[in-house]
């Protein structure tokens, strides 16, 4: 959603940072309060996000600029000034709904500042293609998880359903099938997608390397049983299975510092839904539909011989 924006804006005051930061979690930036610096009064706080390109701050200070100083460009506006208004930005009267696309919008913040938001423009507008949005209303989705290392499964699959839900998507359109391991993933995504009921399957699992070849061995059936099923249903499956050397490197991609892995994988199954509608493939018939019906067919009638 957020592609490009300012470092680090001076907010007028608490309460503009408040309001900030219901937004930016709703767009689906990760972030939080930040560590107080040295002498800084109770009265200012600040917060860190991190975007797709980098990292900003927001800071409170008394005085602080009542014009636009900060902009932010965004892959789809009119998705953006929808979770905007649900989050409680006053939007300021401006360009109707078809123009948002070509000069996006502003947000009027508590203190009076406001807060610029436009699409992507010149040389990025060339290389524009067929893409999903990020936008899950009315979508489907099958989350197939493992129960094998749940102290990090449990959380990336808090992370993806988090993503689904801030995208729209319906609590009771989300599908959650548990299995005991990751070895058994691609065979329950292969069922939810030959069901023909889910736009999207999210496969959620961690592996942790051991000492003997076993690792290797589940990795590659894992993998090779995920991406088989995805292109013999058509059905898009995200890629959410942790593969790690340490339990340290899991617990980072399970919400630490490498983010979590569990709502990466459910931005790319909103995407890769959005965009199998946009090219217009519907998927294919599971194959166990195709032999019933080849089978129930009639023989052809055979000419009598006189």
């Amino acid at each position: 959603m957020l592609v490009s924006l300012t470092s680090r804006y001076v907010a007028g005051n608490k309460k503009d940072v408040e309001v900030l930061q219901r937004i930016f979690a709703a767009l689906g930036l990760e972030g939080g309060p930040s560590p107080l610096e040295s002498g800084q009064s109770s009265s200012k706080s600040s917060a860190v996000f991190a975007a797709a390109l980098h990292s900003f701050e927001i800071v409170s200070a008394p005085g602080g600029p009542a014009d636009t100083a900060m902009f932010f460009r965004v892959s789809d506006p009119h998705l953006a000034l929808r979770i905007v208004k649900q989050n409680g930005g006053e939007i300021i009267a401006g360009p109707s709904d078809k123009e948002v696309a070509d000069v996006g919008f502003r947000v009027k913040l508590p203190s009076g500042a406001t807060v610029q938001f436009g699409a992507l423009h010149g040389a990025s507008v060339l290389l524009q293609g067929i893409a999903g949005s990020l936008d899950a209303t009315g979508k489907r989705f099958g989350i197939v998880v493992s129960r094998f290392n749940a102290f990090i499964t449990e959380r990336l699959l808090q992370g993806a359903y988090d993503g689904l839900v801030r995208s729209g998507a319906l609590r009771k359109d989300i599908t959650i099938v548990r299995v005991p391991g990751a070895f058994e993933i691609p065979s329950a995504s292969r069922m939810l997608a030959e069901t023909r009921k889910y736009d999207a399957i999210l496969c959620i699992g961690c592996l942790l390397r051991g000492d003997t070849a076993h690792y290797d061995v589940i990795v590659n059936e894992v993998t090779r049983g995920i991406g088989q099923s995805a292109q013999e249903t058509g059905v898009p499956h995200a890629f959410g299975v942790l593969t790690c050397d340490t339990l340290e490197q899991a617990i980072d991609r399970a919400g630490l510092k490498m983010g979590n892995k569990g709502l990466e994988a459910g931005m790319a199954a909103v995407e890769m839904a959005n965009l199998q509608k946009n090219i217009g493939g519907k998927g294919q018939r599971p194959s166990g539909e195709r032999s019933k019906k080849n089978s129930s067919s009639k023989p052809r009638s055979r000419r009598k011989k006189n």
